[in-house]
């Protein structure tokens, strides 16, 4: 069987633009540029054939710089953006924004955001019927504290088409693992999201091992089943802990069991049906 690799999440960065609050030179190993000419050679190298790029600022200019990266390179197939989905005029920019063939969604960041319950507000339900609208995937950033909220946002909006990132970044290297797992089941009983594999190295620690993420992939397989888990990289995020090649070898490890085509449902064919590519 063919698979159509496609790497579901990754980023790049300019420093010079200025909006990367997140970034500082604490993050030495990717506190500098990264562009589509660091990655291609990657790609190459493990027949990745496209990527999704996700957005690292909370701007909406830094999502007109991928849309334009976007534009001169056809290895990016669908762009993950930002709007402010509490303006008053979110669906209008939302709109603006969706009139661009490559945009495929959008993520707020709500990792960031001190309020647990953010998502829920009154005022963002603009912003996710526009969403709706224009056919557009809501990219949830969140962490295991939203797991008791997400569900209650999804049921508000079951046709919104959702994923969750990075598996809600389980605390691995602290070894919880128990709430995680009944949060992760709760969405993936109660909703049609998806869910992406990846993030996890990061979330383990620079000892990560196949055997400390595999519980973690395999409750994610389980809940969601192989037809809505996603792979991604998270490149250059994940070399804080792994190179991309070592995240690739420890996705072959963790994925042995899985059937010829749920292989190849969750190495591309999950991320183009969903994102539309």
């Amino acid at each position: 069987m063919t698979i159509r690799r496609i790497d579901a999440h990754q980023h790049f960065w300019r420093l010079g633009r200025g909006d990367y609050g997140w970034l500082t030179p604490k993050l030495a190993p990717i506190y500098r540029d990264f562009s589509p000419g660091d990655l291609l050679p990657i790609l190459k190298r493990h027949g990745i054939d496209g990527t999704v790029l996700v957005q690292a600022a909370p701007t909406e200019a830094e999502t007109d710089f991928m849309l334009g990266l976007a534009d001169e390179h056809d290895f990016i197939l669908g762009v993950v953006g930002w709007v402010n989905f509490a303006a008053l005029d979110a669906a209008e920019r939302i709109a603006r924004m969706a009139a661009h063939p490559k945009l495929e969604g959008l993520r707020p960041m709500i990792q960031d955001i001190a309020d647990p319950e953010w998502m829920l507000s009154a005022e963002l339900r603009p912003a996710y019927e526009a969403l709706i609208a224009h056919g557009l995937v809501f990219d949830a950033l969140v962490l295991p504290r939203h797991l008791d909220v997400l569900p209650r946002l999804l049921a508000r909006h079951p046709d919104m088409r959702t994923v969750v990132d990075h598996s809600a970044k389980p605390a691995i290297a602290a070894g919880d693992f128990d709430d995680w797992a009944a949060g992760m089941s709760r969405i993936a009983r109660e909703s049609a999201a998806f869910c992406k594999l990846s993030g996890l190295v990061t979330e383990a620690g620079l000892d990560w091992s196949v055997a400390t993420l595999r519980p973690y992939a395999e409750h994610i397989l389980e809940a969601f089943g192989p037809e809505r888990v996603i792979w991604g990289s998270d490149w250059p995020v994940c070399t804080l802990a792994a190179s991309y090649d070592a995240w690739v070898e420890a996705t072959d490890e963790l994925l042995s069991g899985c059937t010829a085509s749920a292989r190849a449902a969750i190495l591309g064919g999950n991320a183009a049906r969903l994102y539309r590519l």
